[in-house]
C-alpha cells in the first residue's frame, strides 16, 4: 500500500521541529550515523528553531552509495517519463508554496511577502520548466562516411553532488537538481548550514513521487560534509554556488578527479544610468536590482551604481526616498518589506564594511528605512540599508562583495568612463544599462564584461534564461536547456560500419 501524501503544514516552528536532526537518504528521513546535530536559529529573534543533522564523511558515503545504486534504473527510464515525473513534482510542490515560504522565512530572515513566498513559487516553476525538456536529450547524425552510420547520443554523468548556499536555498537547489534529474543523473545535495530545513522539506515532498535514492540530501559543515562529497570517487559531477574562496577549493578537488564542475560564485554587479534614462524607472530598477528586500544578500546585487553626473544627485534623493519607505520587521509579518541578515558573522562583516566606508574622506553614508521596534525583535540581525556617495571605483566597498544592503552610487561624466569602471572588477556575473538610446544600449551590451546583461530592467534569474558569469564569477551556465545538455550529460559518438 502506498504511503499517504504529506499534508502542508503552515506552522513553520512546528515543521522545523518535525524535520529536525535528520537527512533524507533513500527516500527516508534518518539521523546522521553519529547522531550529532547542530542548532538552527531564527535570525529575526536569535532563538533556536530546530536542529539539523551534523553529517560527516560517513553520511556522505551512505548517501552517495544509495544514489549510485539507484542511478542505472533511473537512467534506463525513458527521458520523457523522467521529465513527466519531475513536472508532476512541480505540481505537487505548488500545493506547498505557503508552507515552504514560511519555513524559509523563519530560518533565513527573508521577508515572506517580498522574498520567501516568491522563492517558493520559483522552485515549482523551475521543475516545471525542466520537466518539459526530456525530449531534448537527443543527439545528431553525422555525415562522416556514406558506408558508416555515425551518430551521437546524450548520456547522464552518474551521481551529481550539489552544494547550495543560504541566500536563496530552495530556488538555487531547484535550478541544479531539476536538470540533473531529467538528464538521468541521481543527486546528493549538501545544504547550507544556516538554512537546512526548507530544502530538506522540498526533498521530502519530491521523494513522494521520485524513486528511492534518486534525490538525497545531507546537512552539515563544509569541511565535514561538503569536502567529502566533492572528493567522493563515485560523484561524477559537482555543481556549486557560493563564495569564490570555496569555489576555488571545489575546483581544485574536482580537477584532481578530472570531473566536470559548475561554479556560480560572487559578483559586484554594475548598474549604469545614462543622463537620458527614465529616472523613475531606473530608481525602481536600483531598488529591485540591489535586492534590498533580501538585505542585499545576492551575488547579482547592483552594489555599484554608476550614474551620469547630470542626474546623480536627483537619483540619490529618489533612491533614498524609495528605500526609506520600505519597512523592516518580522519576516513572517505580511507588512514587512525587509528582513534580516542571515547570521551574526555576516552581520559583523556588513557592519565592518559600513564603518570602513564612513572613515573614507569625502564619503557620505545615507542610512535608509528604520530598525524595527519591539522586544521580540531586539536580538534580531537587522541592519539599515546604506547608500554610499563620494566613493570612487577603487574603494574597497566598490571592489569587494559585501553581501549586505550596501551600495555605492558613483558619478561619471562620459559613457566611456562608465564602461571602463564597470569592467574594472574581478567579477563578471551581471550588469544592467539604462538609457533611451538603442544604439548606445547595443554597444554597451557588447562591451560589458558580464554573463547576464539587461537593458532598462533588473530581473532575477529565471528558468529558461541562461545564467552564469565570467572572470571570478564562475564557470558554466544554469537555468537553461544549455545547462542541462552541457553540464549534466556526456556526449557519446557511436559508429556502425555498414559494410
Amino acid at each position: 500500500m502506498s504511503q499517504p501524501m504529506l499534508t502542508a503544514d503552515t506552522d513553520p516552528h512546528r515543521l522545523a521541529r518535525t524535520l529536525g536532526g535528520r537527512n533524507l537518504v533513500g527516500g527516508e528521513l534518518r539521523p546522521s550515523h553519529t547522531g550529532r546535530t547542530f542548532a538552527v536559529f531564527n535570525p529575526a529573534t536569535g532563538r533556536e528553531i530546530g536542529q539539523a543533522a551534523h553529517s560527516d564523511a560517513g553520511d556522505v558515503d551512505d548517501a552517495v552509495a544509495v544514489a549510485f545504486r539507484a542511478q542505472p534504473a533511473w537512467a534506463a527510464t525513458a527521458a520523457r517519463k523522467r521529465g513527466a515525473l519531475v513536472a508532476e513534482c512541480a505540481r505537487l510542490l505548488a500545493s506547498h508554496v505557503e508552507e515552504l515560504g514560511r519555513l524559509v522565512a523563519l530560518e533565513t530572515g527573508k521577508a515572506l511577502r517580498t522574498e520567501s513566498r516568491v522563492e517558493a513559487s520559483v522552485v515549482a516553476d523551475a521543475l516545471q520548466f525542466y520537466g518539459g525538456l526530456g525530449s531534448e536529450l537527443k543527439g545528431e547524425t553525422v555525415p562522416f562516411n556514406p558506408d558508416m552510420l555515425t551518430l551521437t547520443q546524450r548520456e547522464p554523468i552518474g551521481v551529481v553532488g550539489v552544494i547550495i548556499p543560504w541566500n536563496a536555498p530552495m530556488m538555487l537547489m531547484a535550478l541544479k537538481i531539476a536538470p540533473a534529474l531529467v538528464a538521468g543523473n541521481t543527486v546528493v545535495v549538501k545544504s547550507a548550514e544556516e538554512a537546512p530545513l526548507a530544502v530538506l522539506r522540498v526533498c521530502q515532498i519530491l521523494n513522494q513521487l521520485l524513486p528511492p535514492g534518486v534525490l538525497n540530501i545531507v546537512s552539515g559543515f563544509g569541511p565535514d560534509c561538503g569536502a567529502p562529497l566533492v572528493a567522493h570517487p563515485q560523484v561524477g559531477k559537482v555543481t556549486f554556488t557560493g563564495s569564490v574562496e570555496t569555489g576555488r577549493i571545489v575546483a581544485r578537488t574536482a580537477g584532481e578527479k578530472l570531473i566536470p564542475v559548475t561554479l556560480e560564485l560572487g559578483g559586484k554587479s554594475p548598474m549604469i544610468v545614462m543622463d537620458d534614462a527614465d529616472l523613475e524607472q531606473a530608481v525602481a530598477g536600483a531598488v529591485s536590482g540591489m535586492r534590498f528586500t533580501r538585505q542585499g544578500q545576492s551575488c547579482t546585487a547592483a552594489s555599484r551604481i554608476f550614474v551620469h553626473r547630470a542626474i546623480h544627485d536627483e537619483f540619490v534623493t529618489r533612491l533614498k526616498a524609495r528605500v526609506d519607505a520600505m519597512k523592516m520587521g518580522d519576516p513572517l509579518d505580511e507588512a514587512t518589506d525587509i528582513g534580516t541578515i542571515i547570521s551574526r558573522g555576516q552581520l559583523d562583516k556588513v557592519l565592518g564594511y559600513i564603518e570602513s566606508g564612513r572613515a573614507i574622506p569625502g564619503a557620505q553614508a545615507h542610512e535608509c528605512s528604520r530598525l524595527p521596534d519591539g522586544e521580540a525583535l531586539r536580538d534580531g540581525l537587522f541592519v539599515r540599508p546604506v547608500i554610499f556617495t563620494g566613493l570612487d571605483n577603487a574603494s574597497r566597498l566598490a571592489r569587494e562583495e559585501i553581501f549586505g544592503p550596501v551600495t555605492c552610487v558613483i558619478a561619471f561624466d562620459r559613457y566611456e568612463d562608465a564602461i571602463r569602471m564597470a569592467n574594472d572588477s574581478d567579477y563578471g556575473l551581471a550588469a544592467t544599462f539604462w538609457t533611451r538610446d538603442l544604439k548606445t544600449a547595443l554597444d554597451a551590451t557588447r562591451r560589458l564584461n558580464a554573463g547576464f546583461v539587461q537593458v532598462n530592467q533588473n530581473i532575477v534569474v529565471q528558468p529558461g534564461l541562461s545564467y552564469g558569469g565570467v572572470k571570478q564569477s564562475g564557470l558554466g551556465r544554469e537555468a537553461s536547456l544549455e545547462a542541462m545538455l552541457d553540464h549534466f550529460t556526456h556526449k557519446k559518438t557511436v559508429i556502425f560500419n555498414m559494410n
